[in-house]
């Protein structure tokens, strides 16, 4: 498991992620304070707050993930 921040502070932020994100075979959660919920859900992901990054928890292990985390590299807090 890796764990990187992610700001999705637009709506058209949060659905290119999550269009991104469902192309992948693996789990992924989204941490915001003590609030867990699945990446890959759009309605979960607007529940949470927004105004600041959140932590993006990646199951996979090996190459992937570096392929994953490439992928997402727009979302990513640097």
């Amino acid at each position: 498991m890796k764990t990187v921040q992610i700001s999705l502070n637009s709506i058209d932020k949060v659905k290119a992620f999550v269009n991104e994100i469902t192309k992948f075979d693996y789990d992924f959660d989204l941490v915001s304070g003590r609030y867990v919920i699945d990446a890959k859900s759009i309605m979960g992901i607007f529940s949470l707050d927004l105004s600041k990054p959140i932590d993006l928890n990646i199951h996979a292990d090996g190459a992937d993930v570096d392929n994953i985390v490439a992928a997402l590299d727009t979302y990513l807090v640097k």
